[in-house]
């Protein structure tokens, strides 16, 4: 079964952005060295645990360090941005970097209402999410008679494009329009499979997709042991929680005792909402990995994990390339 990583660029505590663009670097470089088939950055703004504000500049800065890995956006949020600044910013990428260019699309706003403003967002642009992926598509797609705007570059590009959500919004969507689809499992698994199963029995097959392709996101916390594994884990669990109490900062480091930072009270919708996740020993990891795909079938495995170290982190996603390449699922379209 392929395997891909999403990435962030954490900023861990003790760190600046500076570092944690040069980790995400590393972790690139070594992601291609171990099967990894797709790199996912992702758009966020105003939160200074993340790096990846910025996202198509540094999925030009990750494909011109490796070689073969397909790289792209998990996600760009299109209500954001013009159809045609997005055409022509991954056009240029997919020009750059030929075959290697993923444009997956989500209508959140990866950020809250002062950051919507900031961007002169309206909430309504939302509501057009579905007919500005077509425009996209048209922009990226062959030259056709008549169109009064084309994107230069982009046209004839054909730029792959995925549909992200968290909802049975996107699994509509994305089988309307003949997308694959993949789930935002790693911190909004509630509604996943009633997703997948929507969007699997209402797929229209496109240009671009014969058949339902769909993605499950999965977090993996990966060490020598299972203790160690848990431990890493109490990053995210702390990042979470600050996040969802309004106090987004930097990549907390890890704890001992997470109800020491935690409320026992909240723990157990954090632990709820990052649910779908592979934490431990190598052999539980894989046993883990192997009952997520066993239970939702997907086509493909996306991998995520908050670690706060960086040299943990790379063991982690080291540990999740094998335990993932040990998976029997035949590879998907």
């Amino acid at each position: 079964m392929r395997y891909s990583l999403l990435d962030l660029a954490p900023v861990p505590e003790g760190a600046d952005t500076s570092r944690a663009l040069r980790n995400m670097e590393d972790l690139a470089v070594h992601a291609e060295g171990w099967g990894y088939h797709r790199y996912w950055l992702a758009e966020h703004h105003n939160m200074p645990g993340i790096a990846s504000a910025a996202t198509a500049v540094l999925i030009g800065h990750v494909a011109a360090k490796t070689k073969q890995m397909r790289v792209g956006a998990g996600g760009i949020m299109l209500p954001n941005h013009a159809p045609l600044a997005v055409a022509e910013a991954f056009g240029t990428l997919a020009t750059l970097h030929e075959g290697r260019i993923d444009l997956g699309l989500g209508r959140a706003p990866g950020g809250d209402q002062a950051v919507m403003q900031a961007l002169g967002v309206h909430p309504s642009r939302a509501e057009r999410f579905e007919a500005e992926i077509e425009q996209l598509r048209a922009l990226l797609g062959p030259a056709r008679e008549g169109m009064r705007v084309r994107a230069h570059p982009g046209e004839g590009t054909e730029v792959p494009l995925w549909v992200l959500g968290s909802s049975l919004h996107g699994a509509a969507t994305a089988a309307q329009l003949g997308l694959p689809y993949a789930f935002a499992s790693h911190f909004a698994p509630a509604a996943l499979e009633r997703a997948f199963a929507l969007y699997r029995q209402n797929f229209q097959p496109s240009e671009q997709l014969s058949k339902p392709h769909a993605m499950l996101a999965v977090n993996v916390f990966g060490a020598d042991t299972d203790a160690e594994g848990v431990r890493l884990r109490t990053s995210m669990q702390q990042a979470f929680y600050r996040l969802r109490t309004g106090q987004p900062g930097k990549m907390p480091a890890p704890v001992d005792d997470i109800t020491s930072v935690i409320p026992r009270e909240v723990l157990p919708a954090i632990d709820g909402a990052l649910s779908v996740s592979a934490t431990g020993s190598p052999e539980t990891v894989r046993q883990q990995l192997e009952a997520l795909v066993a239970e939702h079938q997907p086509d493909e495995v996306i991998l995520t994990g908050q670690i706060h170290d960086h040299a943990a982190r790379l063991k982690s996603f080291e540990i999740a390339a094998e335990a993932m390449s040990r998976i029997g699922a035949p590879v998907a379209a």
